[in-house]
C-alpha cells in the first residue's frame, strides 16, 4: 500500500468523513466491539447514572450501555461530524426519548461543567489525543467524586505491526499509559489485559492484545 493511502486510513480512524468514513466506522464498530464491551463493563454502571463516552464513533454499541441498568442518561462527543449524524440516526430512539444526547467537540475541551458524570469511557482514543496529560485533567474534572473512567487501548506491541499508526498515532502499553495517569490525581483501580483474535487487512487471523484502566476520581 502506498504512502498516501495509509495516511489516509490513519485520518479516517482519526476522524472519519464522507462515503469512506460510514464505511471505516461500520468496520471499527465490528474489529472493536469486544474492546468497547470490556471498556462498558469495566465502568460497573448502576441505576440513575450519567455517563459519557469520548469519540463514540457510529455508537451501534448504545443499547448495550443502556442495557446495563435503568434511568441512564448516555452523553456522547465526538469530533466528527459524520459520526455525530451516524450515531444520531441509529440511536433515533434513544434520542428522541431524552436518555441519548450526541454533540461534536474539539477534542480537546470537554463542553460540561464541572463533576456531571458517574461513568466516563473511551476506546481507541487515547492515541491521538493531542495534550494528553491536560485531557486526562479534562476527564478529572467533569467526573463526579468517585467517579469511574474506563481507558481502553491496543497495545503498542499490537498496533505497531499496522502499516498505518507511522502517521498520526501515538502508541501506548500499559507501563507508558500508567505514567501518563500518574502525572494527574486520578488513582488506577483495575486493570484487565485480553487477547482476541482479529482480522487482519489481509484477512488472516491475528492476536490483538487490548488493555482497560480503571481509573477513579479521588
Amino acid at each position: 500500500m502506498k504512502q498516501e493511502e495509509l495516511q489516509a486510513i490513519a485520518s479516517q480512524l482519526k476522524h472519519p468523513t464522507g462515503e469512506k468514513g460510514i464505511e471505516m466506522a461500520n468496520m471499527m464498530h465490528e474489529t472493536n466491539i469486544n474492546m468497547t464491551l470490556s471498556s462498558i463493563r469495566n465502568l460497573n454502571i448502576s441505576q440513575g447514572d450519567k455517563i459519557l463516552e469520548l469519540g463514540h464513533g457510529n455508537a451501534a454499541h448504545l443499547e448495550y450501555v443502556m442495557q446495563q441498568s435503568t434511568d441512564l442518561k448516555y452523553y456522547g462527543l465526538e469530533m466528527s461530524e459524520l459520526m455525530y449524524g451516524e450515531a444520531r440516526q441509529i440511536n433515533r430512539n434513544y434520542v428522541s426519548q431524552k436518555q441519548a444526547f450526541f454533540s461534536v467537540y474539539d477534542g480537546n475541551t470537554i463542553p460540561f461543567p464541572d463533576a456531571t458524570f458517574d461513568k466516563i469511557f473511551t476506546v481507541n482514543t487515547l492515541y491521538f489525543w493531542q495534550e494528553p496529560v491536560k485531557f486526562l485533567l479534562e476527564i478529572y474534572r467533569v467526573l463526579n467524586d468517585k467517579g469511574i473512567f474506563s481507558l481502553t487501548f491496543a497495545q503498542e506491541s499490537f498496533m505497531k505491526k499496522l502499516p498505518f499508526t507511522e502517521f498520526e498515532f501515538n502508541l501506548y502499553d500499559t507501563e507508558k499509559a500508567e505514567k501518563l495517569i500518574s502525572q494527574t490525581p486520578f488513582r488506577i483501580i483495575d486493570s484487565e489485559t485480553l487477547t482476541e483474535k482479529v482480522k487482519s487487512k489481509t484477512g488472516e487471523l491475528v492476536d490483538r492484545e487490548f488493555t482497560t484502566l480503571v481509573l477513579q476520581k479521588e
